[in-house]
């Protein structure tokens, strides 16, 4: 147990001086940081098998909801105690459970591997508000899809809003990043469904897309949509039936939808 007085201690920088950006690059490109925050997400992670680099943490949490992270790992890492007023100056707001845990990146996995059991992915394409990015995260796990694949103009399913906002699934799907044409898809099997508004669309209760043994299921954001090369390359175009004039839905909430709808026959 290493006692905080000062939020100047160069010990605890990756908690309340570096970016998302450079807790990424703190060690190398490949070997960087993250944070998770509140004891449940912490535990989520640790039984993924993600890489505890320090734990910093409301003194009275040591022998409260985080007594069992503290026994799991304070033999291996540094633990960082304080007060709730210490560690909220630390942060730049008011911890609600009162924990954060530095944890180390991980090599993702290739496409090929990602999808190789998969029937149901989803693709989010250039969707950069965490909250959104983590509240899919939360509806693929819960719904059943195998597997998100991101364009790299999305935001870094590890920032630490994200992680918070999906409850800690982040550790639980299995994701990386997409660096060929969604089109290239096709090869592993998948047919592609862009969920848009267009004149061409299908409504997303069309038994065909049930009926697809591989679906690739694209997600963009609510301000733009997605792209018209997505749109023109994707073998379905389909939309959620609205009422009372409505005419999207945010790409969180439209997300949950197709994936229950889309599920695994």
């Amino acid at each position: 147990m290493i006692e905080i007085t000062s939020i100047d201690d160069e010990r605890v920088r990756m908690f309340s001086k570096l970016t998302e950006a450079q807790l990424r690059m703190e060690l190398e490109p490949e070997k960087g940081l993250f944070i998770a925050e509140s004891p449940k997400v912490i535990r989520v992670a640790l039984d993924a098998g993600w890489e505890p680099i320090a734990l910093l943490c409301e003194r009275k949490h040591v022998e409260g909801d985080a007594h069992d992270i503290v026994a799991r790992i304070g033999s291996h890492v540094p633990i960082y105690i304080g007060s709730r007023e210490l560690l909220k100056q630390l942060t730049g707001y008011t911890l609600t459970r009162g924990v954060l845990c530095a944890m180390r990146r991980k090599a993702l996995p290739t496409v090929e591997e990602v999808v190789k059991d998969a029937r149901r992915i989803v693709v989010i394409e250039a969707v950069t508000d965490t909250t959104n990015i983590g509240a899919i995260f939360r509806s693929a796990a819960a719904l059943g899809i195998d597997a998100v694949l991101l364009t790299h103009d999305t935001c870094d399913p590890l920032n630490r809003r994200a992680v918070r906002v999906s409850m800690g699934t982040v550790f639980l799907v299995p994701w990386t990043w997409l660096d060929a044409p969604i089109h290239t898809l096709h090869k592993y099997g998948f047919r592609t469904a862009a969920m848009a508004l267009s004149e061409q669309s299908i409504s997303l209760d069309n038994p065909c897309l049930r009926a697809e043994q591989r679906l690739a299921i694209i997600m963009g954001t609510e301000g733009d949509g997605l792209p018209y090369h997505t749109i023109e390359e994707a073998d379905y175009v389909v939309r959620i039936p609205m009422a009372h004039g409505v005419d999207s839905l945010n790409v969180a909430a439209a997300a949950a939808v197709a994936f229950w709808e889309l599920r695994n026959p």
